[in-house]
């Protein structure tokens, strides 16, 4: 009768040990993934923000700002804005701080880039929007 109750027993300690998970992660409360967020991610948000939808009624209201940073040096790239709409002089601040930002960044982490200069495409409003030109939106 013993080699049953050593079984049993066995057949317990493996049941229970089984039952015994670890618990699920906890996803990231918006207080840890702020925290986690790099600046030049947080200015860029700002920047996007600022810009907000960038309403036009010609061409002529539409400008490009410079953002981030390449690890070779020059933009990161680019985003469409409208006069009509933006502070042009806070927005200039803006970008010129998170491309700091972006380069501190870089220069922390050792990332490197294809040094590939990115040239500024222009604006055009399209559809009462500026938006970054395209070969077929260049006028």
């Amino acid at each position: 009768m013993k080699p049953h109750r050593l079984l049993a027993l066995l057949l317990a300690w493996a049941a229970l040990t089984s039952c015994a998970q670890t618990p699920p992660p906890v996803p990231p409360t918006p207080a840890a993934s702020a925290a986690a967020e790099t600046e030049s991610v947080r200015l860029g948000r700002e920047l996007r923000t600022l810009i907000g939808p960038a309403n036009c009624k010609a061409d002529s209201q539409c400008r490009t700002v410079a953002v981030g940073a390449k690890a070779c040096g020059g933009p990161a790239g680019y985003l469409a804005w409208s006069s009509e709409s933006t502070d042009a002089q806070r927005l200039a601040e803006l970008a010129a701080r998170q491309a700091q930002a972006h380069k501190r960044e870089i220069e922390a982490s050792g990332m490197l880039s294809n040094c590939a200069m990115v040239a500024d495409p222009g604006a055009a409003c399209v559809a009462g929007r500026c938006q970054l030109a395209t070969p077929t939106s260049a006028r």
